[in-house]
Order: C-alpha cells, then sequence, then structure tokens
C-alpha cells in the first residue's frame, strides 16, 4: 500500500476519533475527495517543476503516532527563544505538549486548534476564518484539511499589541520510524492590532519525517503582522509548507523564511489583498549544501488599488543542493496604482549547485510600477582577492561575503534575539566565528 492509499483508507478511522462539528465534516470529506482525485503532485505541474517528492513518498511514514512521547525542556532548550518571555504553542509528534507550552486567554487567544474546532464558543471564528484563504483545489491543502485536528489556534482582538512574540514549535521526536504530521494553524490579527510570530519544525533525531502544514493568517484593517520561519531541521525531515495570507486595508504582513536544514523544503507562501493600501514583505534567506532541495513558491494576487508588495529572496548553494525560486505578482485589472517589486539573488559555491529560477509577471492593470529580477553567480575574485590582500584568510572572507550578500535580509528582522540567533545560524552554516560566542 503506498502512501496515498494509506492515508485514504485512514481518514474514515480518523474522522471516528475526532470530536468536530457536523459542517466540518463536509468539509473534510469534499478534502479528501480532492486529494484522492488529484494525488500528490508530480513534475508534470508546472509549479512543480523542478521538485520531485516521488523518493520521498516510498518511505512507510506513519499516519498516527502510537504512542504521546514526553521530551524535557533541556533537552530542547536551545532551540526556544530563549533569552526573551514569549508565549509558546509546543507539539510533540503532533500532539499539544503543555509542559512545554505557555498559552494565553488573557486579552487575547493563544492556544489549540483542538479547541476551536469542537468547542462551541469558537464555532463562529471557525465558521467565518477555517479553510476560508486556503487553496480548495491544491492537493497538499486538501489533505491537510482531511486530517485537520491539531495545531495553534491565535487570536488578536482589536487594537491589541501583543506585549512578547509567539512561537510555534513543532518537534518529532524520531520514536517512530518515519511518521507524517499535518500541522494546521489559524490567526487572526484584529483591527490595528500587531504581533510578531516565529514557527519552526525541529526533528530530535535521524528518523525520517514528513510535515504537511497549513497555516491561515487574517490581517484586518491596519493590522501589523511580523511572521519568522526558521527551517533549520535535520538532513532526514523534509517540509511541506503551506501558508495563505488574507489582508484588509492599511494592513502590513512580513514573512521572513530562513531555510537551513531538511531534505526537501517547500515554501508555498500566498498573500491576497482584500482592501487597498496593503504592504506585503515577502523576505528569506536559503544557506544549504549536500543534496539539500529547497524550493520557494511565492504569489502576491494584488486585487485592489493603490497597495505594494516587495519580495527579496537571497539563495547560497553548495554541494549538490538544489534551490527553486518560482514567484508570481498577478495584478488584476482594478489593482491601479500598484506598487510591487520582486528580486531573487543567489550564489552558487559548489561546482554541482544547481538553482532554478522563474520569476512571473501577471499585469492587467495599466497604470502600475512593477519589477522583478534575478541573479545567479559566484563570488566577487576581486572583493575575494583584495580582502585576503588585507591578511583576512579566503575562509573567512569568503564568509564575510556571503554574510553581506544576505545582510539585507538579516537587518530587516525586528526582533533583537532572533536576529542574533539567525546570525549565529548562518555562522555555523559558513563554518566560522564571526567575532561572537557560537
Amino acid at each position: 500500500m503506498d502512501l496515498k492509499e494509506k492515508l485514504i483508507s485512514s481518514f474514515m478511522a480518523f474522522e471516528e476519533r475526532v470530536d468536530v462539528h457536523a459542517d466540518l465534516h463536509d468539509i473534510r470529506t469534499e478534502a479528501i475527495k480532492n486529494f484522492e482525485s488529484k494525488g500528490f503532485p508530480t513534475k508534470k505541474e508546472e509549479a512543480w517543476k523542478y521538485t520531485s517528492l516521488s523518493a520521498l513518498l516510498k518511505t512507510d511514514f506513519s499516519v498516527f503516532p502510537k504512542k504521546e512521547n514526553a521530551i524535557e525542556f533541556k533537552q530542547v532548550k536551545k532551540y526556544f527563544l530563549h533569552e526573551i518571555d514569549t508565549y509558546k504553542v509546543v507539539f510533540v509528534d503532533g500532539k499539544y505538549s503543555s509542559f512545554l507550552s505557555a498559552t494565553t486567554h488573557e486579552g487575547l487567544d493563544v492556544c489549540l486548534m483542538s479547541s476551536a474546532l469542537t468547542k462551541p464558543k469558537y464555532k463562529m471564528v471557525i465558521d467565518n476564518y477555517f479553510n476560508q484563504v486556503a487553496k480548495k483545489d491544491d492537493s497538499l491543502t486538501s489533505l491537510n484539511t482531511a486530517f485537520a485536528s491539531e495545531g495553534a489556534y491565535i487570536n488578536i482582538p482589536k487594537g491589541k499589541v501583543v506585549d512578547k512574540p509567539i512561537e510555534i514549535i513543532n518537534f518529532s521526536t524520531g520514536n517512530e520510524a518515519a511518521l507524517l504530521t499535518q500541522p494546521r494553524n489559524l490567526i487572526i490579527v484584529g483591527e490595528n492590532a500587531h504581533v510578531h510570530i516565529i514557527e519552526t519544525h525541529q526533528s530530535l533525531n535521524n528518523n525520517p519525517v514528513l510535515t504537511n502544514s497549513v497555516t491561515e493568517i487574517f490581517a484586518q484593517k491596519r493590522a501589523i503582522v511580523d511572521y519568522y520561519k526558521i527551517q533549520n531541521d535535520k538532513l532526514q525531515a523534509s517540509l511541506i509548507d503551506n501558508t495563505y495570507i488574507a489582508q484588509k486595508r492599511d494592513s502590513i504582513v512580513s514573512v521572513h523564511t530562513f531555510s537551513f536544514g531538511g531534505n526537501i523544503t517547500r515554501n508555498n507562501l500566498n498573500f491576497y489583498h482584500q482592501g487597498e493600501h496593503i504592504n506585503s514583505i515577502l523576505k528569506g534567506i536559503t544557506i544549504i549544501g549536500e543534496k539539500q532541495h529547497v524550493d520557494h513558491y511565492t504569489l502576491v494576487n494584488h486585487a485592489t488599488p493603490h497597495c505594494e508588495s516587495h519580495q527579496n529572496y537571497k539563495g547560497i548553494f553548495n554541494d549538490r543542493s538544489t534551490g527553486v525560486f518560482n514567484g508570481k505578482i498577478y495584478v488584476e485589472k482594478e489593482a491601479q496604482k500598484t506598487d510591487a517589486f520582486q528580486q531573487n539573488n543567489n550564489i552558487l559555491i559548489g561546482d554541482k549547485a544547481t538553482i532554478n529560477a522563474k520569476p512571473q509577471l501577471e499585469i492587467f492593470a495599466d497604470d502600475v510600477k512593477c519589477s522583478h529580477g534575478c541573479t545567479v553567480g559566484q563570488l566577487d575574485d576581486k572583493a575575494l582577492f583584495y580582502m585576503q590582500s588585507r591578511g583576512i584568510p579566503k575562509k573567512e572572507a569568503t564568509a564575510l561575503l556571503m554574510y553581506a550578500f544576505s545582510n539585507e535580509v538579516i537587518e530587516s528582522i525586528k526582533i533583537p534575539e532572533l536576529k542574533t540567533r539567525i546570525t549565529k545560524i548562518i555562522a555555523q552554516k559558513l563554518g566560522v566565528n564571526m567575532g561572537f560566542d557560537l
């Protein structure tokens, strides 16, 4: 039995285990039918032209963990942003860990999707938001929707400036020989509210894990959302991350994606404009080697006038690693005065590393300012020679040039402690000590 058949046959047993509203049953049923019809994406699809899941899907993944696995804080402290106080929603092998979490209902909701999906007091919110912006015809999103039961539920009320960052962390213990997890996050940020959110997926040993994650974010009028994705997992872990963002007028949403680890990582990042004077910011740094594969697929759908979007992705590829950037800016006829910018810059430091870049503009309005650019190259030999002539060893000089290449994205991180953390990870990836304690 292949993984697709295993998932379809497991669906009825799953529904019997979870307590959900009757209308969610219909949503789940429709979703599993769509997945059954389409199956896992293949390279025959244009959006997946450069990313194959076929080798990954040969693994015999467990759909449900056989038991709950506890871990101690000292085992995982380094993965938390422990330098400052944060709200935390933590999952271990897909199960909520109350011991490691720090949730709240005081002035805002930072809690569990399982509660939101089952408790009557959340029904109106679920009816209005759950599965409303996620693509219903995408097979992997449909698969997640069919099995959605746990994840983070965050609801920030009108006018609330959240006093500390929120961390969403998914740990995999590796106690299963191979495990498939499907977290589902729902984030609602009210009018004039402001929040910082950090999302991390982390394996604790070398057993294979596949995560198929879906996050829906709703930014209401004048809301500000800063979202950070830290992807620095072990080489046996693969991640398919589907994020859908709906923005109302005057809102600002920024998503920073830091892809350093893992086997196959696919980021599907989709922004939808639902009002004027919206700003969408997409930034990312990818530094990978060996046979790692990172694929960024972005969409900004400009549907309303006087809106902006800014994309800036940097990639450094070594060994036999492969990078993919497929970024689309779609400007509808009504979206006059759009200002959209997209840039993808890449450095190949391995002779056998590969980058496939496909920036796209589809513009149906006639009064817009849109631009895109893509570069693929190597380090500047003249700059490298100059630094070496000033006494800097080649390894350190190379690392400093690559760090400078990434710095434009690093400088836009708004949490100082997170900026320090990312800088240290980059230094480790580049194999140098750049003047601070690692």
